[in-house]
């Protein structure tokens, strides 16, 4: 295993045991990581424990019809925005009925770039019932390193999330 999946296994492992240890599920949606973040976090024994499933949403129709994407939002904001990221988050939440959910939408490129949304953005987004957490990342990889370093910035929120929480107990 590589230096770099070493790392983003030891990511889903160290979700799995907050995760556990604080008796919250996990549920997610994921456009540009096509599953790579469910792929990782399933990587880990036991995850059915904690981890209810991942919608992988690529298309606007799919975004709407699966995860309750608002068309307006689509049109507006288009699918790379915090707001579609968001709202994929909320849809995630209430699907599967998982105590958190994250999105992850964005542009792995090479292509499909815009001036105001560039090759390597990316809107990662939690949704929790006491928090709605949004960050946004422009990566300078290529498309699988764009990919590998979105799903790891799925990961690290959940960690964070969760972490944060267990410091107000």
């Amino acid at each position: 295993m590589s230096g770099e999946a070493q790392s983003a296994a030891a990511s889903a492992a160290e979700v799995g045991q907050l995760l556990t240890a604080s008796g919250l599920t996990l549920a997610l949606a994921e456009s540009c990581t096509g599953g790579l973040a469910g792929h990782l976090i399933t990587d880990v024994a036991g995850s059915s424990s904690y981890f209810l499933g991942s919608a992988v949403c690529y298309a606007y129709s799919a975004k709407e019809g699966v995860l309750g994407v608002r068309h307006e939002t689509l049109e507006a904001h288009g699918a790379v925005s915090a707001e579609c990221a968001q709202e994929m988050a909320q849809g995630a939440r209430r699907l599967f009925g998982a105590d958190i959910a994250v999105s992850v939408t964005g542009i792995a490129g090479p292509g499909g770039g815009l001036p105001n949304k560039p090759v390597g953005l990316v809107h990662v987004h939690l949704s929790a019932p006491d928090a709605e957490i949004a960050e946004r990342h422009v990566w300078a990889s290529d498309r699988t390193g764009n990919k590998a370093l979105s799903a790891e910035a799925v990961l690290r929120l959940v960690a964070r999330y969760v972490t944060s929480r267990q410091g107000e107990k």
